[in-house]
């Protein structure tokens, strides 16, 4: 089978955010360039196909090639990552079949505040969040946010950048504990990332990732667990802790596959999991992540585009089920090949 695989190359300097930000988006040639070479090793012909400035180019290209499938690594359109979901958009109006989850999908689980809307209307469990747009109006952010902050929820609390994802934005002053940490984190974010900010209570609990494919019947593959050594400033996630692999935040978060939970658990999380992914109408594979405080769940996010590296998150659950990473990359392209007209 002829295969483009399809990712987002990143423009020379940060339209917004850090710049160390860039780091998390090149990622995705290293990803595309792993999928290639299983592809190979499976017997097909891969074709790598980057996404740059001109999407015109980018079009012309796909059509010159007449792919059988394309292999959807895109995260981002030139560093904007809100547009996810146009890039798939593009290729169900070029009439191409590709892998992974549908444009709407993509649009809802990459806006962060509308994910949790949905997730609250459904009765799945999450944090209590509120989220604070730019102030407009000559409103000050303390005049949006403190009465909210005050009614619903309690400190700590941790401010994120509404669209971003592979932990960007994140740090160990993204938990805060009182008012004035809390106004400054959401100046941060209005003023680096230029997006509104979500609002959570922080979860003080055991992180777990749950990787799921299919598209019915569905497979929760085992779960794996991030575990933060004592010596952490704060227990997150951090973009330090994801992507700088020199950096003590890295060395000290580590994940475990599988999680040794205890069965009632890890139902509770499988069940959870899979029906936040069928809510988002995920597609072909997803990874779910949550906050497990008192027996309960807390999803913390839905990624239907995760990172499909080999030695990413989803990767690793596959291979704790025994899927080798061309067997996970042969799944995912079946799953593709069955919607092609």
């Amino acid at each position: 089978m002829n295969v483009a695989v399809c990712f987002n190359l990143v423009p020379p300097s940060a339209t917004r955010g850090e710049e160390i930000d860039r780091i998390a988006e090149e990622g995705s040639e290293q990803e595309a360039r792993a999928v290639a070479a299983a592809l190979t090793e499976l017997g097909h012909k891969p074709e790598l196909v980057p996404l740059g400035e001109d999407i015109t180019f980018f079009a012309a290209e796909l059509r010159r090639l007449q792919p059988d499938l394309v292999f959807n690594l895109c995260e981002a359109f030139w560093g904007d990552s809100r547009k996810e979901m146009h890039v798939a958009a593009l290729f169900d109006l070029l009439g191409i079949t590709y892998t992974g989850a549908p444009p709407l999908s993509l649009g809802l689980t990459q806006d962060k505040a509308r994910t949790k809307d949905l997730l609250s209307k459904h009765q799945l469990p999450t944090p209590k969040y509120c989220l604070v747009k730019p102030a407009a109006n000559n409103a000050t952010v303390k005049d949006m946010v403190y009465p909210l902050i005050v009614k619903d929820m309690a400190y700590p609390l941790i401010v994120k950048p509404r669209w971003e994802d592979a932990s960007q934005g994140i740090t160990n002053d993204s938990v805060v504990e009182n008012e004035k940490a809390l106004l400054a984190r959401i100046d941060y974010v209005h003023r680096t990332y230029h997006q509104g900010a979500l609002v959570e209570e922080f979860i003080l609990g055991r992180e777990i990732n749950a990787a799921i494919i299919g598209n019915g019947p569905h497979e929760v593959l085992p779960l794996s667990e991030i575990t933060f050594h004592p010596d952490l400033a704060q227990p997150i996630v951090s973009y330090e802790g994801k992507w700088l692999e020199q950096s003590q935040q890295y060395k000290l978060t580590e994940p475990v596959c599988p999680a040794p939970l205890k069965t009632r658990y890890e139902m509770l999380v499988r069940d959870v999991a899979l029906r936040a992914y069928k809510l988002l109408e995920c597609r072909d594979y997803a990874r779910i992540d949550f906050r497990l405080r008192g027996g309960v769940p807390y999803i913390l996010e839905v990624n239907a585009n995760p990172d499909i590296s080999p030695d990413a998150g989803l990767a690793r659950s596959a291979r704790a089920a025994r899927l080798s990473y061309p067997q996970l990359i042969a799944r995912i392209l079946a799953m593709a090949s069955k919607r092609k007209n």
